[in-house]
This record gives C-alpha cells, structure tokens and sequence, in this order.
C-alpha cells in the first residue's frame, strides 16, 4: 500500500517540477493551450494524491471531482494544442461545442452528491488501508466517455492528416504530438481494467508534459518570425516604438531610445502631442502610411539613415494601434545613392549618344529628302517650309485636350509628324527627270505617272525604315508619303480613300501642303494672296480637308502669313537669310 502512496506522491511532484522548467522555458509565442495544459496536470494529479489519502467520503468525492473536471479539460486543451501546432485551423463551431460539452460534463461533476446526472449512487468502503469509492454510474458518465473518445479520435484524425498533408510542419513535432496520445488512450481505456488499484492517467499526464517540452524546446528553432524578432531585439539591430490609435505612447525598447533620446522624456499612456520634436517626425509618416496603402517605410536623417517601418499594432487580428520598426539603412542607403549616380551618369551618356545617332539619322532622312527635291525645279524649299507649317498646326492641336484625347495624340506623334513632314514627297526619287523637270503643267498621261510617288513614297520609306526599333514613326512616316494626297470627298489619289479612312497624319499634311503650294512661287506660276489662298482653303474644308481641322487652320493663319511673307521675300532676294 506504501508503494500506491508513493506512486501518486512521486507523479504529483515530477509533474510540479516539470511545470516550473516549463516556466523557465516559457516564451510569449507558446500556445496558450499548452500553459494550461501545464497548469491543469499538477492540480489533477493533486486531487488523485487527495483522493488515495482520503479518509471520508466527502474528502473522495471532492478528489474525484477534480479528477474528472481535469481529464475534461485537459483533453480539451491536448485536442486545441494538436490542431494549433499541426497548423491546421479548427472551426470556431467545433470549439464552441466542445467547450460547451465540457462545461456542461463539469456542472454534472459538481453535482456528484447532490443528483444522478453523473452517479446514479456512490458509496465508499475502506480495502487495505485505503478509502474506495462504489459507484453506480449515471448518463452523463457515458457522455464523459464518449466526450474523451471523440477527442482522441479527432486528434488522430489531425495528427495523420498533417503527416500526409503539411510538410510545413515539422515531423519531430508531430510525433512528438503522437506519443502523449497514444499513451493517454491505453492508460485510460485499458490501464483501468487491466490495473484494479493504480489508475495509469497520472503517469500519462507526466509523459504528456514530457513529450511537450520537447516540443517547447524544438518551437524556440522552428518559430523563424518570433526568432528573427527577438534576435533583432537583442541585438539591438532595431527599434521598436508603439502608439495607440490616439497617439498616446505606449512603449519602446532600448534600441529606439537610443535613437531618440526624447523617448526617455515620454510617459505611457500619455499623448505624443507633448513632445514636438517627435510629433514633427513621426506622425507625417503614420498619416501618409494611413492614407497611402502600401506605403509603410520612410527614412530619417542623414548619416546615420533610420529606415522606420510604419505598421498597425495587432492584437489576434485586431488592430490596436501603430507599430514603428526602426533599422539603420545607412549602407543601404549610400549604396543606393552610389547605384543611382552611376545610373544617372550612365543614362546621361546613353541619352547623349542616342541623341547623337537620332540626329544623324534625321539629318540623312532630311538630306535624301532634299535631294530629291534638288531634282524638281518646281517646289524649291517645299519640304522645310510644309514641315515648319505641319508645326505649327500641331502646336495649334496641342492646345484642344478633347480632340488631343479623342484622336490619341501624344507627345510622341506631334514630335513624329513634325520629322515625317519633309519625308511625303521622297516617293519623287522613282519619278523620271523629264516629268520632274518639265517647267510647265503635265498632261493626264505625266500626271498619272506623277500620282506614283505616293505609294512608291510609302514603298522608299518602309525600305529605308524596315531595320528601326521606333515602330510608330516608321507606321506614321509612310502614311504622310502615301496618303497625303487622298481628298476627304474620296476624289484623291492614291487609293480614292474617304473621310476618317485617311490616316490623321496624312490629313494634317494635306493642309500644310496644299496651302504651300498655294501662296508659294513656282516656275509656272506666281504666288497667291494670302486672302485668295485662304478663300480656297476655307472652301475646301470638308471636301478636300478635314472640317475637324478647320480651327486649327483658322487659328496658325496668322503665323502662317508672317512665316511666307519671310519666305516669299527670300526666295525674290529682298532680303538675306
């Protein structure tokens, strides 16, 4: 009988000592299930070191009580701690009736003594040297049963599902789950039929706490994030500062302190309004972190350089407040500004040369372009004067954002067609001599072969252009060439196209190149007035030229006039370029 005594005595303290290194090793990132479960297993392993001490019935019944009200929960906490620690979520319903189950089987506990919800009748007798209870066991013992067993079953169930499925999680871990579980329902089923006086559960709880603090021991290596932070933390690589959601502080580690010293002069709880000099530097970044999602780092100072991470303050998912993560960046930062220069030296130099070979590039486009032009004695100076109208029609164009919108006009194409215009007549270069030179008008036969340069235009350019990476000014330059001719009416040439099916492009630059040719002199004509020239123009808007153009014309006529009364007296010798 001494030998019972001892056993009970010698589990309760082994499971009191393994608590207190469980306390010792106990890291904020434990589950709280496994803090109960450590806390419940002494107590319940006190109340059978009651029960095999009691000397009446009421002192057993007490003990027992405890028994079971420790067995319910504890089985709930083993079950809660199996489902958090093989990462598996369990469903808030499945808690709330499993807790509810076990507050329901404890109020039938207390009650022992008082109805038969749990013993029908209890009675107790002495049987060598020690008090036993009788019982005649009532429903809710079943339950009790079935409770425990269930349990059992859906911690299993877990258990292997995490094996097979989450190999996020660490093998040890699980088997270190496995082994209390397995030892729990061979004490608790078999251990009691097989052991008539020494219940087997007390030793299953020690191994439990065991097997637990293998785990406790192997959590501190696994938990990556909580170990980063706490290196962090004391190592002193970061600050950390804590505000509620009325900026009242709430706290700051060493670290941070270090930093701003003015922290030391704040009181918890108190409003950070009280400190200037940290309300200046630190609530622009938590109203722009606010307001800007995603944007959570900002950086102060100059050397050193603080990046301050600005995050909220969470509590089981419920933001409390904010978080500021302090670094120093310093090298990150003179490392960036170092990557920057040379990127900013190496994009000006690419940006110089790319300049210089684009210049090149237009410059041999210009020159073929007023080669051509040196063959037909009858448009000197065409291709500059129709590229500097072209301009400023553009910049007229530029000015009206609903038809800028409408029409998909960028940067990009006012600076293309401005550098196309000189290319339209370039399709003259497969024209023969004696029609380009011919001083007087062609008849339908050399007109007819006149019409050619448009589409052989269009064919020159997309050779010459075939090899360039700017896609949208090859596309641009050979629809002025081959459509610049085309009339609104469709009465135009090459293709006959109408309306809007005539590249916008090419429409600017009929403007441009008829009324040129209109007030310009020409070897078989003189130059237009200015008022007969526009007369024409204005009459055929929407016949020959885009009505939607017509403002725009309206609007560069006057710089149009000032620009060829320039030319024109150029061109008679009045005055000297």
């Amino acid at each position: 009988m001494n030998g019972i005594f001892l056993y009970y005595n010698l589990i309760f303290l082994l499971s009191v000592i393994l608590t207190c290194i469980y306390s010792y090793m106990w890291h904020k990132h434990f589950s709280v299930n496994v803090s109960l479960i450590f806390a419940f297993i002494p107590l319940t392993n006190l109340a059978y070191v009651i029960l095999i001490h009691a000397k009446t019935l009421d002192v057993a019944l007490v003990a027992t009580k405890m028994t079971f009200m420790g067995g319910c929960f504890l089985i709930l906490f083993i079950t809660f701690y199996i489902f958090n620690m093989c990462q598996v979520k369990m469903p808030k319903f499945l808690i709330l009736l499993m807790m509810g189950i076990s507050i329901v089987i404890t109020f039938s506990v207390l009650s022992i003594g008082q109805n038969k919800l749990f013993y029908k009748s209890v009675e107790a007798t002495k049987e060598h040297g020690r008090l036993v209870l009788h019982k005649v066991y009532a429903p809710m013992h079943t339950v009790y049963y079935a409770f425990i067993l269930i349990c059992f079953l859906i911690g299993f169930g877990v258990i292997f599902y995490s094996l097979k499925h989450k190999n996020q999680v660490s093998r040890k871990i699980i088997w270190l789950l496995f082994i209390p579980e397995m030892l729990s329902v061979l004490c608790f089923f078999i251990g009691r039929y097989a052991f008539h006086y020494v219940e087997l559960i007390p030793l299953s709880y020690l191994f439990a706490q065991i097997m637990y603090l293998g785990i406790a021991h192997y959590i501190c290596m696994y938990d990556i994030t909580d170990n980063a932070i706490d290196m962090m933390i004391e190592s002193g690589m970061a600050g950390f500062i804590s505000f509620d959601f009325n900026m009242n502080y709430l706290g700051s580690n060493d670290t941070a302190k270090k930093i701003f010293p003015e922290l030391k002069e704040l009181t918890v709880d108190k409003s950070l309004h009280n400190n200037e000099k940290l309300w200046s530097i630190f609530i622009p970044m938590i109203n722009k972190f606010r307001k800007a999602k995603g944007q959570n780092k900002f950086y102060y100072g100059e050397d050193p350089i603080y990046m301050i991470d600005v995050n909220y303050l969470t509590h089981r998912g419920d933001k409390k407040g904010f978080q500021l993560v302090i670094t120093d960046d310093t090298k990150n930062q003179k490392y960036i500004k170092l990557i920057d220069h040379y990127n900013s030296t190496l994009e000006s130099e690419v940006k110089k040369k790319t300049e210089d070979i684009l210049n090149m590039h237009n410059n041999l486009i210009r020159s073929m372009a007023m080669l051509v032009e040196s063959r037909d004695n009858s448009t000197g100076g065409h291709i500059i004067r129709t590229s500097d109208v072209v301009e400023m029609l553009m910049n007229e164009i530029a000015k009206d954002k609903s038809f800028v919108k409408k029409n998909h006009i960028d940067e990009e194409f006012i600076h293309d067609i401005i550098k196309a215009a000189p290319l339209h007549d370039i399709g003259k270069i497969a024209v023969d001599d004696d029609i380009l030179k011919k001083p007087g008008r062609f008849t339908n036969e050399e007109f007819e072969i006149m019409k050619r340069h448009a589409p052989e235009g269009a064919k020159v350019l997309h050779s010459i252009l075939k090899d360039t990476d700017d896609e949208s000014f090859k596309k641009l330059a050979e629809n002025v060439a081959h459509y610049h001719h085309e009339r609104m009416d469709g009465s135009g040439y090459p293709d006959g196209l109408v309306g809007k099916d005539i590249p916008l492009e090419a429409r600017i630059m009929a403007i441009a190149d008829v009324y040129d040719a209109l007030v310009s002199k020409r070897v078989y004509k003189d130059s237009m007035s200015f008022e007969k020239a526009d007369s024409i123009m204005m009459e055929s808007m929407g016949k020959h030229f885009d009505p939607e153009l017509e403002k725009f014309y309206i609007a560069a006529r006057p710089k149009m006039e000032k620009y060829y009364e320039v030319q024109n007296k150029l061109a008679e010798g009045q005055i000297i370029a």
